[in-house]
C-alpha cells in the first residue's frame, strides 16, 4: 500500500454476515449460519437503546465444547461479547489495524448510521488492503 493510496474499511469488509438473536441456543445459532466460512456471529440489538454483540467460533469452542456444555442448553447471550468495538466504513484500514492491535481484536462489525453494514477482520485488511504492495526482496 503506497503512502498515497488510502484503503478504507468499506473496500475490504465483508457485507455478508450472520445476525442472530441472543436468546437463541448455540445449537440453533450454528444451524442458522448462512455463511459457514465466517468465524463470528453478530448478535442483534434487542431494542433501539441496546448494543450489538458478537460471538466468535472460538468462544463456542472454549465456553461450550471445551467445558462439555450442551449447545442445546447454552444461550448465545451467555457467551457473547457485548458491547463490541465497532468501526466506521470510511476508516483507513491502517487505523483499523492499529485499533485491532491495541484492543486485541481479530474482527469487528462495521457500523454506519447505527446499523451494521459489514464485518471486517485482520484477514480482510491484509489480503484485500495490501494486495498492491510490490513483492519483497
Amino acid at each position: 500500500m503506497s503512502e498515497n493510496k488510502l484503503v478504507r474499511v468499506r473496500e475490504v469488509m465483508k457485507t455478508h454476515f450472520d445476525m442472530i438473536d441472543g436468546m437463541m441456543t448455540v445449537e440453533d445459532a450454528l444451524r442458522t449460519m448462512k455463511h459457514v466460512e465466517t468465524k463470528s456471529l453478530l448478535v442483534d440489538k434487542r431494542h433501539e437503546d441496546d448494543e450489538y454483540g458478537m460471538v466468535l467460533l472460538s468462544d463456542i469452542a472454549k465456553q461450550v465444547l471445551a467445558l462439555d456444555r450442551s449447545p442445546a442448553r447454552v444461550n448465545v447471550y451467555e457467551i457473547m461479547s457485548k458491547p463490541v468495538i465497532s468501526v466506521r466504513p470510511d476508516m483507513d484500514i491502517r487505523y483499523c489495524a492499529r485499533l485491532f492491535d491495541k484492543f486485541g481484536l481479530s474482527r469487528a462489525p462495521v457500523l454506519e448510521h447505527g446499523r451494521v453494514v459489514g464485518i471486517v477482520s485482520f484477514t480482510d485488511m491484509v489480503l484485500h488492503g495490501l494486495i498492491d504492495l510490490p513483492p519483497e526482496g
